[in-house]
């Protein structure tokens, strides 16, 4: 991260989203019942993205149906297009497709260099405070008649993340990670 603030290198933290379109509530409480409209079906509007750890700039991949390994090497190639001369490290997840032989191979012909989270630790990854942004700028208390308008929000939420959002985002991707030293584990 030093060297990403130096200039020295890029640093993207790479995770995919998975939005829905369903109804996610925010705070309900009332004496009298109340009805929330609802989304009809299950479907995915699905955002794989790299954010920048330093300008937050954010390159994406989108899709309605999965993510996989063809998306991340995707991803990859757009990332090369915007690299400039430094060194580029990806931080990431230990997704099946984000871990395979072909993302692998990929980034090494790229000259991308992998690195790799301990699992189970989202709080290291810096693109997992995004997505709790985005989800609750446009999903929390929200309905969205159909699908169109839903890839929408999320879209124009992504949009305006360099403008309306700036001050808001810069204040959540600061580089404060939470990690514990020397913790021991007690079997219960």
């Amino acid at each position: 991260m030093a060297e990403a603030r130096g200039g020295k290198r890029t640093v993207y933290f790479v995770d995919a989203a998975h939005f829905v379109l369903a109804s996610f509530l925010g705070w309900v409480w009332c004496f009298v019942r109340l009805h929330v409209r609802a989304a009809a079906g299950r479907q995915r509007y699905n955002v794989l993205g790299a954010i920048n750890a330093v300008t937050h700039a954010l390159v994406t991949e989108i899709n309605t149906t999965y993510i996989t390994a063809t998306s991340v090497c995707a991803l990859l190639h757009k990332i090369v297009a915007l690299r400039g001369s430094v060194p580029v490290t990806l931080v990431l997840d230990n997704a099946r497709y984000q871990r395979c032989a072909l993302v692998q191979d990929t980034a090494k012909q790229l000259g991308i260099e992998l690195l790799f989270l301990p699992s189970y630790s989202p709080n290291l990854n810096l693109i997992e405070r995004l997505w709790k942004f985005v989800k609750k700028e446009v999903l929390n208390s929200r309905h969205h008649q159909d699908f169109k308008k839903f890839q929408g929000a999320i879209d124009g939420c992504l949009a305006e993340l360099p403008t309306k959002h700036r001050e808001k985002l810069a204040t959540l991707m600061t580089h404060n990670f939470q990690t514990w030293d020397n913790v021991s584990i007690l079997n219960a």
